[in-house]
């Protein structure tokens, strides 16, 4: 039976050769319909599967040179008398200039708008296809019914009748077969007609056969009478997706679906067939379809999909693997040993993937303790941009130069599955299943599990603002005709609600997108013991519309920035779903809206990015009027909490180098900041200016060896050149070290952490001072193309140390000014730290009190836990997300050091998220607890 019938295309003749002359139609109100009512030029983007192809995937003379481009010759003929019908006629050998010897099986095609924007695909977004000939022997196919695509049988009623018409390609006997019964025959006819009744319940095959004897041929289609649906709860522990029973031979599969009329379990176990073991239970709210799969050989993968209202088949959106028959072939086998092959002619489309009896991944690090915030500093890197292989395993054998750098926490870019192989990853489908491009689940895990042996946290970017068309649940409610989701989508809006967005809005109001996004969120946590989360786009979570006709992009742009007490509401409850799995948990948002919201969003314990590339890469060129710096401390926008990531490069920036080489200053020829060393060397000083303001801070991949590869280099999201090379080119080796003895000491000295802090960066010449009884810290910089001179503000007179150079200075007047060449600073400290040491020194303590709330959630009273190191009073204070002081308990007398308990009443709170503070006057702790009564 062929893949498609002429449901999207028709051909005239309907048998044909690849010699013969043949004329294709296109009805672009069937299959996805994307270009249904279309009033622009449509063209065909088409190719054959030969002989030589290895599945439907592989096209072979596709016709067009260009996707994104118009083609004349692949331009089709709108009919005069049905504006969605479309016409193109060719003889197929000679229009894909297909070799001879090559045997042509099928044509393969699409249809797309001039640019490629808008595509019409087969239902269900696959790929069209349509039979040739092999020879001129005789041919008999079922012309109506229409079969649906995909290899769907039909569906009817007990008792229907069903008219079925069949064309053989040369006058012979014709018959009609039910079942194998007999409905109909004719002698010496090319067409025959009949009509079957649907009497037996479940799966029905009609047969239509032409010729006699050993000449006979046959063409079938299936239909399916359905039984009635059963309604059952759904049983106690039942998860979503898939839930492993005991034993490891069964199964239980949940699928979230409301509204839905029936749904069928497809899979290996069961062949593909539609039968009534595989009908599902809906549970009695009607939004969701459950059944047990038993006989499951354990250890054994087993690809299945669910069949929906009979027509869409999709995998499964908790699935934890996906087999995609257009990509997998791309994965080499080093970074996925073993893949599954997909069930080629068995089902179309992506399938999950299930596996009773998996042997648990056994960690070798399960006490790990998180850098403190304030010690924060995260690499932010790409898989696919930062190693040749692309791979877990690998990526591991870089530890020793990013742990040598001083990174105490690897942010990764989007690695659940997203759409294709090569990509950002902001373009995601499944949420629940590693990208298999990067390498297994288990060499994840690997990962993560050693770079927590390093006291290295794992941070995933994570995209819960849009997901795209290949994700089941966009595929559930969707409106072909309008290209968007349908108004009845449980999880997103028909149109985005702000400019940004790409691919389909989430509502984060609908309670689907709630249960959904929490579910996303704890399994990365608790599966996988990441540390958290950098959520991308943070600033869309929101139903208020920005996206409004009338208005330019940046007056919609400033709106959405206002702020937004729905969105605070949205990120509250996440971040308090996050807190309640792990109270230490960093939580990162690019939001990037007005100040009062991201305040009162940083003071609750979330961490914001705060992008400082402009102004700093205006320092490094040179360009001192704006090139003002104060922002990126979190004291500069009167937050209470050092929950700034400041970064001067991430994966949406420009390179720094980039732009110093195109268009650094070049008003001192002996200072040019487009001469390489002297940029790297502008950039060292920034970096001074960068790592040594307290709060977090995040570096892009390779940005410590002055990466000076355009972001825009091959499409601003396509692949990069890899530069290992330059950690042994100096002076490139000269920045890194530097950026690793700053690094080393934020880290290790407590002024960062326990001192106060004043700057003046915003003229040419900078300074930041740091200041404890302990320590002062001066830092001093020249940004200008020319000498200057500055007022050091030294907080005290006496000895200082130059912390990088080793040198040391008598300072007799703390006012008096300093000349600074062009690019020149220096970090001067009244300690002496020895970079070597402050290297080797081990960090401080993640939670130096230990600090712990249960229950949590608690509708009563908690029970606080917290160690002292020394002898100290002790004093909670908890304080509502607004930042408002809501109760104080004081310890009754000092306490000894040790280990401590202390009952917090919170019986009379509102229900909600709350930030418990324990001070000793010296040490400061901060935990969460939810209140629910």
């Amino acid at each position: 039976m062929p893949v498609l019938r002429a449901q999207v295309v028709s051909t005239q003749p309907l048998f044909f050769q690849d010699t013969t002359p043949i004329t294709l139609t296109f009805d672009a109100t069937q299959g996805n319909a994307a270009l249904a009512g279309f009033t622009g030029p449509v063209y065909i983007w088409t190719g054959v599967i030969t002989n030589l192809s290895t599945s439907n995937s592989d096209w072979k003379h596709v016709k067009s040179p260009s996707f994104t481009a118009p083609d004349p010759a692949a331009l089709l003929t709108r009919s005069a008398t049905n504006p969605n019908q479309y016409s193109i006629s060719f003889t197929p050998r000679t229009f894909y200039n297909v070799p001879a010897g090559e045997q042509i099986l099928k044509l393969a095609m699409v249809f797309r708008n001039a640019n490629g924007t808008i595509v019409g695909r087969a239902s269900g977004g696959g790929d069209i296809f349509v039979d040739v000939q092999q020879s001129a022997a005789l041919t008999v196919r079922i012309t109506s019914p229409v079969v649906p695509a995909g290899g769907n049988p039909l569906f009817l009623s007990l008792n229907d009748q069903l008219s079925v018409t069949g064309t053989a390609s040369a006058s012979t006997s014709m018959a009609l077969y039910l079942n194998n019964v007999l409905v109909t025959q004719q002698a010496s006819t090319t067409a025959l007609s009949g009509t079957v009744t649907a009497t037996q319940a479940g799966r029905n095959v009609v047969k239509l056969v032409a010729g006699t004897g050993a000449q006979q041929v046959a063409d079938s289609l299936v239909f399916v009478v359905r039984p009635a649906v059963n309604v059952a709860a759904l049983p106690a522990g039942a998860k979503d997706g898939v839930t492993y029973l005991n034993g490891g031979t069964s199964v239980l599969l949940n699928l979230t679906a409301p509204g839905k009329q029936f749904v069928y379990a497809l899979g290996e176990w069961n062949n593909w067939q539609v039968e009534n073991a595989a009908y599902m239970n809906k549970t009695p709210d009607g939004n969701r379809w459950w059944l047990q799969i038993n006989g499951l050989t354990p250890g054994v993968e087993y690809a299945y999909q669910y069949l929906v209202d009979g027509t869409l088949r999709i995998a499964d959106p908790y699935t934890e693997k996906v087999l995609d028959p257009s990509n997998d072939s791309f994965i080499p086998a080093a970074t996925y040993p073993n893949l599954k092959p997909y069930p080629t002619g068995r089902t179309t489309g992506i399938v999950s993937v299930l596996q009773t009896g998996q042997t648990a991944y056994q960690w070798q690090v399960t006490n790990f303790q998180k850098p403190k915030k304030t010690d924060l500093v995260i690499y932010e890197l790409l898989v696919r941009d930062f190693i040749e292989r692309h791979d877990y395993e690998t990526l591991r054998d870089t530890l020793n130069y990013l742990q040598r750098l001083g990174v105490n926490a690897i942010e990764l870019m989007p690695f659940n599955e997203f759409e294709g192989n090569e990509s950002w990853g902001y373009n995601p489908s499944f949420y629940f299943a590693p990208d298999k491009y990067y390498g297994t689940k288990n060499e994840l895990k690997r990962f993560i599990d050693e770079c927590h042996r390093r006291g290295i946290a794992v941070l995933m970017d994570m995209v819960l603002n849009h997901s795209c068309g290949q994700s089941p649940m966009v595929q559930l409610y969707f409106d072909g005709n309008a290209g968007k989701p349908a108004a009845n989508s449980p999880w997103f809006n028909q149109d985005a609600t702000h400019p940004f967005n790409v691919c389909y809005d989430f509502n984060h109001e609908s309670p689907f997108t709630q249960y959904f996004v929490e579910k996303v969120n704890a399994h990365w946590l608790q599966e996988y013991k990441i540390d958290g989360y950098r959520f991308d786009l943070s600033k869309g979570f929101t139903q208020r519309v920005s996206a409004q006709p009338g208005l330019t992009f940046d007056q919609q742009s400033a709106l959405m920035g206002q702020y937004d007490q729905s969105r605070i509401n949205t990120w509250t409850r996440i971040y308090g779903q996050l807190t309640a799995i792990d109270p230490n948990v960093f939580c990162i948002l690019e939001h990037f809206a007005e100040n009062s919201e991201e305040k009162v969003l940083a003071d609750a314990g979330m961490m914001l990015w705060g992008n400082m590339t402009h102004n700093y890469n205006e320092a490094t060129m040179g360009y001192v009027g704006s090139s003002d710096l104060s922002y990126g401390y979190y004291g500069a926008r009167t937050w209470n909490q050092p929950n700034l990531v400041t970064y001067m490069e991430s994966h949406d920036e420009e390179r720094l180098m980039v732009k110093n080489l195109a268009y650094g200053n070049q008003a001192n020829p002996a200072h040019n900041p487009r001469n390489l060393a002297t940029a790297l060397a502008r950039n060292e000083a920034a970096a001074a200016f960068f790592f040594l303001v307290p709060g977090p801070k995040m570096v892009w991949q390779f940005g410590e060896v002055g990466y000076d590869v355009s972001i825009d280099f091959n499409g601003r999201t396509g692949n990069k050149p890899i530069r290992w090379t330059y950690y042994d080119e100096q002076p490139r080796r000269q920045l890194y070290d530097a950026y690793r003895y700053l690094i080393g000491l934020k880290k290790a000295d407590p002024v960062f952490e326990t001192g106060t802090f004043t700057q003046n960066v915003t003229g040419a010449t900078k300074t930041l001072h740091l200041s404890s009884s302990a320590q002062n810290i001066t830092v001093v910089g020249n940004f200008d193309v020319t000498a200057q001179s500055v007022n050091p503000a030294f907080q005290r007179t006496g000895k200082w140390y130059n912390y990088l150079s080793g040198d040391s200075i008598t300072v007799t007047s703390a006012t008096a000014p300093l000349t600074l060449q062009p690019g020149q600073y220096a970090v001067y400290t009244t300690s002496r730290v020895k970079k070597a040491s402050v290297l080797s020194a081990r960090p401080r303590a993640t939670q130096a009190l230990r600090l712990t709330a249960s229950p949590n959630p608690t509708a009563t009273t908690a029970t606080l836990r917290y160690e002292l190191p020394s002898a100290a009073p002790v004093t909670v204070t908890v304080l509502n997300l607004l930042g408002a002081t809501v109760r104080t308990v004081e310890a009754s007398t000092k306490q000894p050091a040790g280990a401590h308990q202390l009952q917090l009443p919170v019986q009379d709170l509102a229900n909600g998220v709350y930030i418990v503070q324990l001070s000793t006057g010296q040490l400061l702790q901060t935990t969460r607890l939810v209140v629910q009564h």
